[in-house]
């Protein structure tokens, strides 16, 4: 774990926002008369770019699929966004790897306008050089174009860049583009899904995660002294 730049994906990995995600796409379904009362059988939009979501999960044309995330941005951006948790950990995680000198960026599907509001909100945007989203119009939900975007504006030499999330997005956008990725487990990506895409590190829990970065810690400190 010898990485100079570590990219974070945010839901799944940083925080954990089910209920404000979930919430938010029951109620762009409502406004297509669709009636879905169990959350749990949204939580496979978690992660993945939300238009493409809605024509996998619902068979939604393009223009349906638009009109979804439109519905869901009217909750989200006022409510959903909020109704959002860090994982227990995250914040020690993210104290440890700048105190290592590493360089940390948010590298996420979502809006920036959103990325920014809540890592504003819960208070850990201080720890991140940048924080890299999509636009608003669809520009960059892709991670494998979004992670290109990313080294290209910050000049960063991907044999020095590792890629951190929890869904298969992730490890696809960050193996094209030549990054080790590590898949982690606590998240919304099930073993199967992470494991098919051959991740160059898998961690089960944010422990594991934190454990490599201190052993990382610890061996170039031996090789130095």
């Amino acid at each position: 774990m010898h990485y100079q730049n570590i990219l974070f994906d945010l839901d799944g990995t940083l925080t954990d926002p089910r209920e404000g995600i979930t919430r938010s796409i029951q109620y762009a379904l409502a406004q297509l008369d669709i009636d879905e009362p169990d959350l749990t059988k949204l939580e496979p939009f978690i992660g993945p770019p939300l238009k493409q979501a809605f024509m996998q999960f619902y068979g939604f044309d393009e223009q349906t699929a638009w009109q979804a995330v439109e519905h869901y941005r009217e909750r989200f951006k006022v409510t959903g966004l909020y109704e959002n948790l860090l994982f227990e950990g995250i914040i020690d995680l993210l104290d440890l790897l700048r105190e290592q000198g590493r360089t940390l960026f948010v590298a996420t599907s979502k809006p920036t306008v959103f990325a920014k509001e809540i890592a504003r909100h819960f208070a850990f945007d201080h720890h991140f050089t940048l924080i890299y989203g999509s636009e608003l119009d669809g520009t960059r939900t892709d991670k494998v174009e979004l992670i290109a975007h990313l080294l290209t504006e910050q000049g960063l030499n991907p044999a020095e860049t590792l890629m951190i999330g929890d869904r298969k997005h992730d490890v696809i956008g960050g193996l094209r583009n030549g990054l080790d990725v590590a898949a982690v487990g606590y998240g919304f990506g099930s073993e199967t899904e992470l494991l098919a895409e051959n991740p160059t590190y898998h961690f089960r829990t944010l422990a594991e995660l934190r454990q490599a970065f201190e052993r990382a810690e610890a061996l170039a400190s031996e090789a130095s002294a």
